[in-house]
């Protein structure tokens, strides 16, 4: 009887902790949606246009992930969205590169840029998002040379989403300054490296600005590669010191035993431009990794891929027992959003209980 009683007691535990966790997918895929002509330019004109994004469309769809962050989602975006109203939601759509959606001032090009970002987000109708930012980047570079960078308002976008078992994760998608081979093989990509750098700084102050116990995913085409890109210094490092949170690449812990790739190294064939990177809080619910696909031979379509990026998608278990402790942070509590134990934003004006503000437990009576 004894022994029947341990079993039984081992089986109600391995089932306690299945159900703790939580297993969610993410993509994150640049759609190539930028128009065939510009102006006096071609832009892109072997990109998949209309009839190529709508089978972008289906295939996105066909993965089934539970959030997807795409960008320069610009000309076609209800070609993009075609095959995803029937199980997505999305969040805005801020416009094309175009002159009926926008109409530059050519007389001040030099500080008017078009206002979209290119940046959209789409989740399961089971997962909700309960709180969205958009922010733009502080230093760009290049307006009619350089990628055209600073012709748009490229910046990135906050989501803080709770999955359908109550789970709630931050998650973040993004898009940095680009650089050409040409520029790159001349060295005059320094300027685009500059403003990567500044990105990536002002993505990192803004992750530590609003982390509290929740894991933050960062998505997004950061057109930055480690071997050329200090991202090591320039934003894990920084937040690791912080002792607040620890930070992994998906990409690096799966496919290269945690290893990063050394800057001035020769570049890994690997690595993609698009990254997942994902944050644990201390004292918080810990994401770990599953699975992380590149998929170059889904992403096809007669022999040729759809698009100019492949998708990156990542898989994530995350267990609820993983929280043991409130941390720690220094910054001012003055109209700074509460939270309950299970990180959930709370009214403090109607709830009573134990609330977290800015990391700090405390008790609203």
């Amino acid at each position: 009887m004894k022994r029947i009683s341990i079993l039984f007691l081992t089986i109600a535990l391995a089932l306690g902790a299945v159900r703790a966790q939580t297993n969610f997918s993410v993509m994150t895929l640049n759609v190539d949606g930028l128009p065939g002509e510009f102006l006096v330019f071609d832009v892109n004109k072997e990109g998949p246009l209309s009839a190529g994004s709508e089978r972008i469309s289906e295939y996105i769809a066909s993965k089934n992930c539970d959030i997807v962050s795409m960008q320069e989602c610009f000309n076609y975006r209800w070609e993009i969205w075609s095959r995803l109203f029937a199980g997505y939601q999305h969040d805005e759509w801020t416009g094309g590169i175009d002159n009926e959606t926008y109409r530059l001032d050519y007389f001040h090009l030099q500080n008017d840029r078009y206002p979209c970002d290119g940046l959209n987000s789409a989740w399961k109708k089971a997962v909700t998002s309960t709180a969205y930012e958009r922010v733009a980047h502080k230093q760009n570079f290049g307006k009619f040379s350089h990628e055209f960078d600073d012709l748009i308002t490229k910046g990135f976008r906050r989501h803080e989403f709770t999955l359908a078992d109550g789970t709630q994760i931050v998650v973040y998608n993004t898009h940095f300054d680009a650089s050409s081979e040409r520029d790159e093989l001349l060295g005059n990509d320094t300027k685009d490296r500059e403003a990567r750098l500044a990105q990536w700084q002002q993505l990192r102050d803004h992750v530590l600005a609003h982390l509290d116990n929740r894991p933050v995913i960062l998505t997004g085409d950061f057109n930055s590669y480690y071997h050329r890109d200090d991202i090591v210094a320039a934003f894990i490092e920084p937040i690791k010191a912080t002792g607040r949170a620890t930070v992994g690449d998906v990409w690096v812990e799966l496919c290269r035993n945690g290893v990063y790739p050394e800057k001035g190294e020769p570049k890994d064939a690997d690595e993609l431009l698009d990254k997942i990177l994902y944050i644990n809080p201390a004292g918080g619910i810990a994401l770990k990794p599953v699975s992380v696909t590149i998929d170059v031979a889904g992403y096809q379509y007669d022999g040729k891929p759809l698009g100019d990026h492949f998708p990156l998608i990542a898989s994530f278990a995350t267990d609820s027992k993983a929280v043991t402790g409130i941390s720690t942070v220094q910054q001012s509590e003055e109209g700074a959003q509460q939270y309950d134990l299970l990180g959930r934003p709370a009214d403090a004006t109607s709830q009573k209980g134990i609330r977290i503000t800015n990391g700090r437990k405390h008790i609203v009576k």
